[in-house]
């Protein structure tokens, strides 16, 4: 099972950026899956996921501004940003949790495999 997340860069306050993961090894229509980010010197905290139905849910400080979907055909899933902030710079993980048919989780250890990572960068 790889995943592997692209879309990150450094971007002007106010901004948006698309960032995508793909997934190999797993059909994304079984699993659920999960965003998350890690600032400089902070923990790794949930931003948003999607249940094996696809049912989407978004962190109640992020809502608004970051939505998640995810294409099946592609085995991708994505987290649209909006509005960006100073404070959103992180590295962004998706995350695939570790069984089927499971529901959106904002634990870590729900999650069973991990992309590498992308950085965003918001600069004001």
């Amino acid at each position: 099972v790889q995943l592997v997340e692209s879309g990150g860069g450094l971007m002007q306050a106010g901004g948006s950026l698309k960032l995508s993961c793909v997934v190999s090894g797993r059909q994304l229509g079984y699993y659920a899956t999960g965003w998350f980010r890690q600032a400089p010197g902070k923990e790794r905290e949930f931003v948003g996921g999607l249940s094996w139905r696809a049912t989407a849910w978004v962190t109640d400080s992020m809502k608004g501004r970051f939505t998640v979907s995810r294409d099946i055909a592609l085995n991708t899933v994505y987290l649209q940003m909006n509005n960006l902030q100073p404070e959103d710079t992180a590295i962004y993980y998706c995350a695939l949790h570790d069984r089927r048919h499971g529901t959106i989780e904002t634990g870590i250890s729900n999650y069973a495999y991990w992309g590498q990572g992308t950085q965003v960068t918001v600069s004001s």
